[in-house]
């Protein structure tokens, strides 16, 4: 019997002293040479628990398998037979936690690279797209019309679905451009926007039509829609609503919400100034709240923007930060300084009304809350100041409320989310639909994927009679 091969293969990177100073990609992808290597190490065990472990289903060890032959076409074929986003999900999803915690080798720590191995083959093809030549086969039309809202994760997976049984199906998406979270929220750096429009333009490809600049619940309610024609609406607009902490000081000058902050680098190309027109203010010293990845994200853009020191300010433990290991691994080794078991008590201004400090406090771990964690609980008398001229708030965001507000009978929660059967994406609103963020909240780009997808079989069941 052959010896298990327990070292997975490294991914290359860029020099940390480098990378810190650009925008490009920090994980450069695996050689061929390494992604056969890696994908030799899959020993095609037969109950294929890295399938279960894959919200969107993936014949995750037939691709690999295809890698390790050397056959591309196959391996494309079976890859995006089941997720029409791969160059997308290779990159920025949590693989960890699912495939790759349910595969076998993962008793021995030493799991599979599954998306490592998924983002090779989206490069292949992308690469090799002139050559592949093969046609997408059309489906028999039904007839039926559906409207999806928003074009993030969730919207493309089940706009992608949809047209693939045969529905006809028009994507509206409030911003100028296509992808939602995928373009403004997450920076070049981690996934590259080139990458993001090519996956959107399968999608178009495959004979969704796109409508940007089309805000549901302005220029059209979701009723509209439904007395026009279409026989169902997916609403997968996400979670753009920033949240606060609701101290003193907070409406400062210099104070950014995460999704401000990173939608003017990213989407509106701030990190590209003055080629283009949208500066964004970055001080010398910015404090960054949270310990999530879109405040890892916010923390090492203001780092490539300049900043001379940065910090990520988080009220728990290093152990208990929600961001990817490997993100919060790649701040530290660009410099990024973590301030931990710390809050914000209030911000500081000058005459001018800019902030200039932020007084915080100590904690340390009490009992588990709600969710599990350990509570932080305030150290009595353990108050100092941290000198700051930027603060970007990341402690997560809830659903917008123009979609609720101007929508009869769609239920939602204290929080702003939509009620949604979590199996089928259904709302209590007859011929409605939900998934990804405006159901759950923020949450991770696959999980978003996964419910456009169980949203999609639903619809079409429903709309088959």
């Amino acid at each position: 019997m052959a010896k298990l091969n327990l070292n997975r293969e490294p991914m290359p990177r860029q020099d940390p002293k480098l990378r810190g100073k650009n925008f490009n990609e920090v994980a450069l992808g695996y050689s061929t040479q390494q992604a056969e290597a890696e994908a030799s190490r899959c020993i095609q065990c037969p109950k294929r628990n890295c399938v279960e472990g894959c919200p969107v289903d993936v014949d995750i060890p037939d691709f690999i398998k295809a890698i390790r032959d050397g056959d591309m076409p196959e391996a494309v074929r079976i890859l995006k037979g089941k997720n029409s986003l791969p160059g997308i999900c290779g990159r920025v999803c949590p693989q960890e936690i699912q495939c790759e915690s349910t595969c076998s080798l993962a008793k021995r720590e030493a799991p599979i690279a599954i998306g490592r191995l998924e983002r090779y083959v989206a490069d292949w093809e992308r690469a090799n797209k002139k050559s592949l030549n093969s046609p997408i086969a059309k489906p028999t039309p039904t007839g039926k019309r559906v409207a999806v809202v928003g074009s993030g994760p969730a919207s493309l997976t089940a706009a992608a679905d949809l047209v693939k049984l045969g529905h006809s199906v028009t994507l509206f998406e409030a911003l100028h451009t296509a992808g939602g979270v995928l373009m403004y929220g997450i920076p070049e750096f981690r996934l590259p926007k080139e990458i993001v429009q090519a996956e959107v333009d399968f999608v178009t490809s495959l004979g969704v039509e796109l409508k940007l600049d089309s805000v549901v619940g302005k220029l059209v309610t979701i009723d509209e829609l439904l007395n026009n024609g279409y026989g169902a609406v997916f609403l997968g607009t996400g979670a753009g609503l920033p949240m606060f902490m609701d101290i003193p000081g907070e409406n400062l000058n210099g104070i950014y919400s995460a999704n401000e902050f990173l939608t003017r680098v990213n989407l509106m190309k701030a990190y590209r100034f003055p080629e283009y027109d949208t500066p964004v203010k970055v001080g010398k010293k910015v404090a960054v709240i949270g310990g999530g990845n879109v405040a890892m994200d916010s923390a090492r853009c203001a780092l490539r923007l300049g900043a001379e020191e940065v910090y990520i300010v988080y009220r728990r433990s290093e152990a208990e930060m929600p961001a990817r290991r490997e993100e919060v691994e790649n701040a530290m080794e660009e410099g990024i300084q973590f301030k931990l078991l710390t809050n914000p008590k209030q911000f500081l201004g000058d005459e001018q009304n800019w902030v200039v400090g932020m007084e915080c406090y100590q904690t340390e771990l009490g009992k588990p809350d709600a969710s599990g964690r350990r509570r932080p609980v305030v150290k009595e008398g353990s108050e100092f100041v941290i000198d700051v001229d930027v603060v970007i708030v990341a402690l997560g965001t809830t659903p917008n409320p123009l979609i609720a507000s101007t929508t009869q009978g769609l239920e939602t929660t204290r929080r702003g989310t939509v009620v949604a059967d979590e199996a089928t994406g259904k709302t209590v609103k007859d011929k409605v639909w939900a998934g990804g963020d405006i159901v759950t909240g923020a949450a991770t780009v696959i999980s978003a994927m996964g419910a456009g997808k169980r949203a999609a079989a639903d619809i079409d069941k429903y709309l088959r009679g």
